[in-house]
């Protein structure tokens, strides 16, 4: 069966980052937390179809309530402590419904879309954003108009961004939040960056060194 229904893709921003630096166990530990999270954001009949990795799609047949879906993932999780910041996609379009899955090019187009999109932002395509009845329950920001594979025509996009994003730092090792500095490790000479341990300073300077030995690489 056919029909047409609003759909996100979002996954976890730094993930590969954050395995390679703490290990399978600590990516464990994000996944169940990421899908703790995604569960109490689900807004309205907004509901979680299917998970791949950190990878999550959600439906909902009111573009309006997956609006408000996204919004609630940005704003809940820059208030986790060491977590990862999210970006996604959001698309309206039709699929074939079968056995409890989704297919077709709507699927497909929105995971490009949230390919696309900057950690701790959510892009709409111009699709999603003609059937949204209230376009001041939050910011969205025109990004113009972007190409997407095996689509043929350009499609207008709009952002929408984490307004929290000016509480916390992001580890530039593992890219997991930093909310309380007072707890972080601070870099000596560079007074913007922090880090969640210290493993993950003595790795950044290992990095600094081989960059100062390597100059032209």
């Amino acid at each position: 069966m056919e029909e047409n229904i609003a759909i996100l893709i979002a996954d976890l921003s730094g993930y590969t980052a954050l395995t390679e630096t703490h290990g399978a166990a600590s990516a464990a530990d994000i996944i169940d937390k990421y899908i703790q999270i995604v569960e109490n954001c689900l807004v309205g009949d907004s509901t979680l179809k299917e998970r791949k990795g950190d990878e999550v799609m959600i439906v909902s047949r009111d573009p309006d309530l997956l609006l408000a879906t996204a919004g609630m993932f940005l704003q809940n999780i820059s208030r986790e402590e060491n977590f990862l910041q999210i970006h996604g996609g959001l698309h309206y379009g039709r699929v074939l419904k079968r056995n409890e899955s989704y297919f077709g090019s709507a699927i497909n187009l929105t995971a490009r879309i949230a390919a696309k999109a900057s950690p701790g932002t959510f892009w709409c395509s111009n699709e999603f954003i003609s059937r949204i009845t209230d376009r001041t329950a939050l910011r969205l920001e025109s990004k113009g108009r972007h190409r997407f594979k095996n689509v043929n025509e350009e499609i207008e996009i709009a952002e929408l961004a984490n307004e929290h994003s000016s509480y916390f730092v992001v580890d530039p090792v593992c890219r997991m939040l930093i909310l309380d500095k007072t707890t972080a490790v601070r870099h000596l000479e560079e007074d913007h960056l922090f880090f969640c341990s210290q493993a993950c300073f003595d790795i950044f300077k290992k990095r600094e060194a081989v960059a100062s030995f390597h100059p032209h690489n």
